[in-house]
C-alpha cells in the first residue's frame, strides 16, 4: 500500500460536508499510502466526528475523496481504511441519521450482519464480523465511500418527501 500521500486542504478540526455537496456524491478512491499524513487526518477526522457528535465519519464528509472511515460506538476510536464488505446476512430496520444531514433521520432497512475487511493504521488486514449498530455504522460509512447517502435508501412517498426537505434545508429550496 504504497504511494502517493494523502492530500489534505484546510484546517482541522474538519468542517462536516452538508447535503448539496458534490463530493458527498463522489466515488472515493482507493489509499494508496498509509504514512504519517493519514495517521494525522484519521486524528483530526476523529476530533471532528467526537466534535459533532457522531459513531462514524468517513473521509468525504469532510472533503477528502479517499476510502477511509473512523468509527466509536462505545468501545474506543478505530479507523478503517480501504474497507469493503464480503459478506452479509439478515435484515434490520432502525432510525438513521447523518452528519451531513443533520437534524433529520428515517428508518433503513439494512442487513444485521456483515463481515468486513480493510486496514489499519500499521497496513495491517482487518477482518470484523460485525452485527446490529456496528454492522449499521460500517454500512453508512461504506456508503459515503460509493457517494451514498441515507436518503438512498428510501423508497416511494418517504423518498420524495425526504428529498423535499433536504433541498428545503441545505439547498434553499431548489
Amino acid at each position: 500500500m504504497r504511494g502517493r500521500s494523502i492530500e489534505v486542504e484546510g484546517e482541522a478540526p474538519f468542517d462536516i460536508r452538508k447535503f448539496g455537496d458534490p463530493v458527498l456524491r463522489t466515488r472515493a478512491g482507493e489509499v494508496d499510502d498509509i504514512d504519517g499524513t493519514l495517521v494525522r487526518v484519521v486524528d483530526d477526522m476523529l476530533e471532528t466526528m467526537y466534535a459533532e457528535p457522531g459513531l462514524g465519519l468517513a473521509a468525504p464528509q469532510v472533503g477528502i475523496s479517499k476510502r477511509l472511515f473512523v468509527y466509536d460506538i462505545g468501545e474506543g476510536p478505530h479507523a478503517i481504511v480501504n474497507p469493503e464488505i464480503v459478506e452479509s446476512d439478515g435484515e434490520w430496520a432502525f432510525e438513521e441519521g447523518c452528519l451531513s444531514v443533520p437534524g433529520l433521520s428515517w428508518e433503513i432497512i439494512r442487513p444485521k450482519e456483515i463481515h468486513l475487511i480493510g486496514y489499519d493504521l500499521d497496513g495491517n488486514e482487518v477482518s470484523i464480523e460485525a452485527d446490529e449498530l456496528l454492522s449499521r455504522c460500517f454500512q453508512h460509512e461504506l456508503d459515503h465511500l460509493d457517494g451514498k447517502l441515507l436518503i438512498d435508501h428510501l423508497e416511494g412517498e418517504i423518498r420524495k418527501e425526504a428529498m423535499r426537505t433536504v433541498r428545503e434545508i441545505f439547498l434553499g429550496g431548489l
